[in-house]
C-alpha cells in the first residue's frame, strides 16, 4: 500500500570530507522540501551539495562553493525528487560545523 509521510533528517557538524545526508531506500522516493544549513563555528565558510543517482559515480552538483557566513543560516527552499538508491553529499570546504536539517516527504510506491 503506497503512502506518503512527512520526515526530517538531522546531520550535526557536516565537515570537510563527504558526508552523506540522505539516502533513499528501495521502494521509495523523497521529495525534499527544503533544507537548512546553520554554521555554528562563528567563521564564513563554503559548502558543496551534490547528488549522487542511483549511488553511481555521476555527481551532480546543486551547490559549489556557496558561501555561507559565520554563524549564519541558509535555505534551500526549491523541491528536489529522489529516488531510490539516490544519496544526497554534502562537504564543507575546509575544517567546519555546519548543521544541516533537511525536511523531505516520503513516498513509498
Amino acid at each position: 500500500m503506497a503512502s506518503e509521510v512527512m520526515k526530517e533528517k538531522c546531520v550535526r557538524a557536516m565537515t570537510n570530507s563527504e558526508n552523506t545526508l540522505l539516502t533513499v531506500t528501495s521502494g521509495h522516493t523523497y521529495t525534499i522540501l527544503n533544507i537548512s544549513f546553520c554554521e555554528t563555528g562563528a567563521a564564513a565558510e563554503t559548502f558543496d551539495l551534490y547528488l549522487d543517482p542511483a549511488a553511481g559515480s555521476n555527481d551532480t552538483y546543486i551547490y559549489k562553493l556557496q558561501a555561507l557566513a559565520a554563524s549564519a543560516t541558509f535555505e534551500h527552499t526549491t523541491r528536489i525528487v529522489m529516488n531510490a538508491a539516490d544519496v544526497l553529499y554534502g562537504r564543507t570546504a575546509g575544517s567546519a560545523d555546519v548543521d544541516v536539517v533537511i525536511s523531505y516527504l516520503d513516498q513509498t510506491l
